[in-house]
């Protein structure tokens, strides 16, 4: 008797390895040597690895407490009672947003700039103050004269200069110097140059 040929019905549809999603729930299914993964897996494998990384270099980047930072400021800086707290403040906030601010791969993240503006005589320690903050933070630094400051092929110094002076301050590791600190100094002089007085908010006038 002739044998009888069997039936095949359609082959089974592909799933994601990991999650055992078939792939007419899913946009887009990747297939790996051995397995399929679905593009919502590798979305939250994505951002796993993100968050570890985050994780990673909180723990490398201890932040003090501003309460720290002004004792700290206290032991180098006489006196800037006032200044010293606001700064104290601010770097906190600063290296806060930077560091315990969670990113995902796919948003588009913008930082706002927390620049901080040093308005004061000579010798009223602007400049021991953003070195102590410095050494405090274990963050390279470096100094940079706002006068010889011009745009990139005339001649002075740019800003891509400054910041390899930061690179090289930070021993070229990038990581570091994206948390360095720079300080443009002589400030006032640029406003003195124009022409215009340099003013601050309550009438006074100077710079660093």
């Amino acid at each position: 008797m002739p044998s009888k040929s069997k039936k095949s019905g359609p082959p089974p549809e592909k799933r994601c390895g990991f999650c055992g999603r078939p792939a007419s729930q899913t946009p887009r299914l990747f297939k790996g040597s051995e397995a399929l993964i679905c593009e919502d897996c590798v979305q939250i494998c994505i951002e796993a690895i993100t968050a570890e990384k985050n994780q990673s270099t909180e723990l490398d980047f201890k932040l003090p407490r501003p309460s720290e930072i002004k004792e700290f400021l206290d032991k180098y800086v006489i006196g800037q009672e006032k200044a010293k707290k606001i700064i104290s403040v601010a770097v906190y906030n600063h290296y806060k947003r930077i560091f315990r601010q969670p990113i995902r791969a796919n948003d588009e993240v913008e930082l706002e700039k927390s620049n901080i503006l040093l308005i004061g005589p000579t010798g009223t320690g602007k400049t021991l103050i953003a070195q102590t903050l410095a050494k405090m933070l274990h963050v390279p630094f470096t100094i940079a004269d706002a006068t010889v400051l011009t745009e990139a092929g005339y001649v002075g110094e740019d800003v891509e200069n400054v910041l390899v002076r930061l690179l090289q301050a930070a021993d070229y590791d990038v990581k570091a110097c994206q948390r360095g600190i720079l300080f443009i100094d002589e400030i006032r002089k640029i406003a003195r140059k124009s022409g215009k007085p340099f003013v601050t908010t309550d009438g006074s006038r100077g710079g660093g």
